[in-house]
């Protein structure tokens, strides 16, 4: 009995071991394989993350070291249940078991059977009663340790990929490279971009949000092929370094750079370092190429450069490519555009000036690489939102502006302005901005009293993340009874079905959709 129970035990134990590694493992992706930002994050989540999850083995401590046999059977069962409880639930984005994955779960299972051949060598004494439940409390440690374990392979797997792709880069000398920056915009440019010089060109661009080193990496090595001509690169950036990282593997002959604005303030520290990293896409273009630059942005104006610049906007008479006379309603955008002492006029089904600036900025570089204005009229006319960018959805109860992706102060504000735009009764759903550092509260407050000024209703999700647009609104004197706090986005999108309109059709806008890590 006694041999059997201690069996179970370890069954019981390894079961929730490895429903807890999967889910701290699934959050360290999430934090990009950052150690550093990991443990922030376990800070910052202690008592969700890690008390409540190992609540179960916590109990078992005194069970184990004083309840003999008794206490072993109630502890199988506390830690089958906590097996149960912790296993990976539904996710916006769940794990992706990449081969980095794979060999962190290969170690961690080399981690699991050491503290378990320890455990069944000292059997039932008091010092196995603690072993079992500590090694389990630091789980999201052993992490850590595995990621620490496997650094030299990592590095070396990665170097390996990034010479390859480097190599595959040099044997293509007439491939044009376009690499896209900014603090926002920048995917919204990269796919208006890849549509425009379609007309014209080959064209790969990176999928998605394939904008880190290896993502980059990944796409040349999967998907460039030597028909390609032209190389879209979306390039983000959390740390100074990281763009430079990506230009010494692509070679930029085009950048872009579409806006500078306190956005990953957490890891940057400052604007100032936020400029510095975008503008390392401008440091690595050639003297003999070209670098666009979005004239409307302050930061952005203010830099000097000695080599050839093309700039874009909606606002600044100087730019070279500026739309004006800008018409914005539900059925889309229009706007003109002086190229040459000629005018032309652009029609697109997307919705808001935030766009047409985006789209300034692709018809800035796609007709500097070649493509006719003519094409481009045609181009921009057939050009389909960018997903969960203000993106236009209609549904049975209501029209939807999904602008969920990510969101800083300017995107919010843009997404706000569109939403004015519409005729019904209007509905802003967000859990506010993050990773905006010390003027994160400031920044959200501002976006509450923003809004106060548009819609007419507000639901928060979440009551914590929320609480600086809360205060935004309600200093505008808002009607708090329009203001509703929902758990989730499920109960927030129930919240807003619960909304009387008295016949008005419901406008919502969703602006941000927080990763699972928040």
């Amino acid at each position: 009995m006694e041999i059997l129970f201690l069996v179970l035990l370890l069954l019981a134990f390894t079961a929730n071991f490895t429903m807890l590694s999967l889910y701290y493992l699934h959050m360290f992706q999430l934090n990009s394989y950052k150690p550093r930002e990991q443990l922030k994050w376990l800070k910052s989540n202690f008592l969700a993350a890690v008390v409540g999850r190992n609540l179960g083995v916590i109990l078992t401590i005194p069970l184990l070291l004083f309840c003999g046999v008794v206490g072993q059977g109630i502890s199988i069962v506390l830690l089958a249940v906590s097996a149960v409880l912790n296993r990976p639930k539904k996710a916006k984005k769940p794990l992706v078991y990449t081969n980095r994955v794979k060999r962190m779960l290969i170690t961690l299972g080399i981690l699991l059977a050491i503290l378990i051949t320890t455990a069944a060598i000292l059997g039932q004494s008091r010092v196995n009663g603690l072993l079992l439940p500590l090694a389990q409390l630091c789980s999201s440690l052993l992490v850590l340790l595995a990621n620490l374990i496997n650094r030299p392979i990592e590095l070396s797997i990665n170097n390996w990929y990034i010479n390859d792709a480097k190599k595959m880069i040099r044997e293509m000398p007439e491939l044009k490279v376009v690499g896209i920056t900014g603090s926002y915009g920048k995917t919204s440019v990269k796919f208006f971009l890849n549509k425009l010089l379609s007309a014209k060109y080959d064209v790969l661009m990176t999928p998605e949000s394939f904008n880190t080193t290896l993502g980059v990496v990944k796409t040349i090595r999967s998907s460039l092929k030597a028909t390609h001509e032209i190389f879209i690169c979306e390039m983000g950036a959390k740390s100074i370094g990281d763009i430079k990282e990506i230009c010494d593997i692509v070679r930029p002959h085009y950048g872009i750079i579409t806006s500078i604005g306190p956005q990953h303030l957490e890891s940057f520290k400052s604007i100032d370092n936020v400029i510095k990293t975008k503008f390392e896409l401008a440091d690595a273009v050639p003297q003999n190429g070209t670098v666009f630059l979005n004239y409307d942005n302050g930061y952005i104006r203010q830099q000097k450069l000695s080599k050839k610049t093309v700039t874009y906007g909606i606002e600044q008479d100087g730019s070279d490519y500026r739309a004006y006379n800008i018409k914005v309603s539900s059925k889309g955008s229009s706007f003109q555009m002086a190229v040459d002492g000629i005018e032309y006029t652009f029609q697109t089904r997307l919705i808001g000036a935030h766009n047409v600036l985006n789209i300034a900025g692709a018809i800035a570089a796609a007709h500097t690489l070649g493509v006719p204005m003519e094409d481009l009229i045609r181009q921009v006319k057939i050009l389909e939102s960018v997903p969960h960018r203000l993106q236009l959805i209609k549904g049975s109860k209501a029209l939807i502006i999904d602008d969920a992706y990510n969101s800083n102060p300017s995107g919010a504000k843009a997404a706000l302005d569109t939403l004015s735009a519409f005729d019904g009764f209007k509905i802003l759903v967000t859990p506010g901005m993050i990773e905006l550092g010390e003027k994160q509260d400031e920044y959200n407050r501002t976006f509450g009293m923003q809004a106060a000024a548009v819609c007419d209703y507000v639901v928060l999700v979440g009551e914590r993340q929320t609480k600086s647009i809360h205060n935004g609104l309600i200093d505008t004197g808002y009607d708090p009874n329009r203001i509703i706090v929902a758990p989730n986005l499920q109960g927030a999108l129930q919240s807003v079905e619960n909304i009387k309109t008295g016949g008005l059709q419901k406008i919502v806008l969703l602006e941000n959709d927080l990763p699972d890590n928040y």
